[in-house]
């Protein structure tokens, strides 16, 4: 299993981010966590992460989960077509409901587990890597999945990884030291996690987990 988790964007490590997914191939970009923004808005949110991506050599696409709900033989075959899936920020609650929505929950995990697809994400794109997302919303605003989606909060992760993370510590990004609330619930809880600054990632590659 191999998965790039970072705060914002690559990190200070786009070499580990080449590193781990080889020779720039395709990628599909999931931004679905900006559903719940205006159009102009999440449209230059899909732009920014092509034009990244292009500039790293690599044949980025976008895949809208909006555009196959109902559709898992297309869905697979999106995914069968791509060596990576890059999940960019927004809300973490609406880019769960989406990727429950469409089933692209069970078909992203069972393929990022058995080693057909590299998992890559910022912020929310990381977050819901995570097994729960419970405290996620200190940050992002679960009232926004009714009002774009249409279902229920989802507090579940993907479980790919069995700790919370915390990205943006220190940032500008942070908005309201939502960060400093997650910490502080997360310790009195007991829950194990990991907090990311912009320049960090958390790397999984086969037996290697790292923070960089």
């Amino acid at each position: 299993m191999k998965l790039f988790l970072a705060s914002y964007r690559f990190g200070a490590h786009v070499d580990e981010f080449l590193a781990l997914t080889g020779t720039p191939g395709r990628v599909a970009v999931v931004a679905n966590a900006a559903d719940s923004w205006p159009p102009a808005a999440r449209a230059s949110a899909v732009t920014s992460e092509l034009t990244g991506l292009r500039d790293l050599g690599f044949v980025p696409e976008e895949l809208d989960l909006r555009k196959f709900v109902g559709r898992a033989a297309a869905l697979a075959a999106a995914l069968d077509s791509v060596e990576t899936i890059w999940l960019r920020g927004g809300n973490t609650f609406v880019l769960r409901a989406r990727l429950q929505q469409s089933g692209a929950d069970d078909a992203i995990t069972t393929r990022v587990r058995d080693g057909r697809l590299i998992y890559a994400g910022y912020s929310a794109g990381a977050c819901v890597a995570s097994t729960s997302l419970r405290g996620v919303e200190a940050a992002d605003d679960p009232a926004e999945v009714a009002s774009t989606t249409g279902l229920a909060v989802p507090w579940d992760g993907l479980g790919l990884i069995d700790i919370a993370l915390i990205p943006h510590l220190g940032s500008v990004l942070d908005f309201e030291n939502s960060s400093e609330v997650m910490i502080s619930r997360y310790q009195r809880e007991g829950t194990p996690f990991r907090t990311l600054n912009d320049d960090q990632v958390l790397v999984v590659d086969g037996d290697r987990t790292e923070l960089l």
